[in-house]
């Protein structure tokens, strides 16, 4: 499946059993010698009552992450087209938290990515304090940013040009830097308007990909705590757009809008 070019494996793991060995998601996850992918998207078996199931997240490093908003439309669809549920407001439970799916009679799926965490804790993000934005030392640069909890780790900056942004360099510098002991992903945000911005997200674990959905709801709290967005925003990555709602208040939901489509289904031997 793919949710604007964050391309996914889906499995199945309530009718099946299987243990998802970090060398066996490898595999898979190899563009040439496997079936190739961002994220490995698994539906399991709620372990809470009042919840509809269970939703895992594996990077194509093998290591199990907490949450994937791009995933989680297709999540969503998949379990909707495989006869899973039959609902249109699904509830999953995460690494990070429960959250809720919705399918929309456009075919587009809304989340609620739940309320961003700006606590450095969170992240985790090794600074005494809560701030608006930072400073760190970056290959002998000083680099502004925000920093923000969607469920995993981001850290956002602004750049002028986001085709020219040194997203590869800079990313993978930011993502292993010493002050985010578990990584982070790093979003390189350009600000068109105050309803639009175009956005390139460095993930953890899998450098930068197509499209980041958790990427565009940090990329909003972060412009919308600076105050350089309104409410609703629509952000371009180069897979597509999404629509992002947050009202700006820390208690309230980031709410996320977008298409999930599925490109093949297949069977494989473990």
């Amino acid at each position: 499946m793919q949710g604007l070019g964050n391309d996914f494996m889906v499995v199945d793991a309530i009718h099946q059993s299987i243990i998802f060995f970090p060398p066996l998601v490898q595999q898979w996850a190899d563009r040439h010698f496997g079936i190739g992918f961002d994220q490995l998207l698994v539906v399991e078996e709620a372990t809470q009552e009042g919840v509809d199931f269970r939703y895992r997240i594996f990077n194509a490093d093998g290591s199990e992450v907490q949450q994937c908003g791009n995933g989680a439309r297709c999540f969503a669809r998949f379990v909707v087209d495989k006869g899973l549920t039959d609902k249109t407001e699904i509830t999953v439970e995460t690494a990070s938290g429960i959250i809720v799916l919705y399918m929309e009679q456009s075919g587009w799926v809304r989340v609620n990515m739940d309320a961003p965490n700006f606590a450095p804790e969170s992240l985790p993000f090794l600074q005494a304090e809560p701030q608006t934005d930072y400073t760190l030392e970056v290959l002998g640069e000083s680099i502004t940013l925000g920093a923000v909890s969607m469920g995993n780790p981001h850290a956002v900056l602004l750049v002028e040009d986001i085709q020219s942004a040194q997203v590869d360099r800079l990313g993978a510098a930011i993502e292993s830097h010493e002050c985010f002991p578990e990584r982070v992903n790093v979003g390189f945000a350009q600000i068109i308007d105050r309803q639009h911005i175009t956005l390139r997200v460095y993930e953890r674990g899998a450098a930068e990909t197509l499209a980041c959905g958790t990427g565009a709801c940090a990329a909003m709290a972060v412009l919308r705590a600076w105050n350089l967005v309104d409410e609703s925003v629509t952000i371009t990555l180069p897979g597509g757009d999404l629509l992002i709602r947050w009202s700006g208040q820390k208690e309230d939901s980031v709410w996320m809008s977008g298409p999930a489509v599925t490109v093949f289904e297949g069977e494989i031997s473990v």
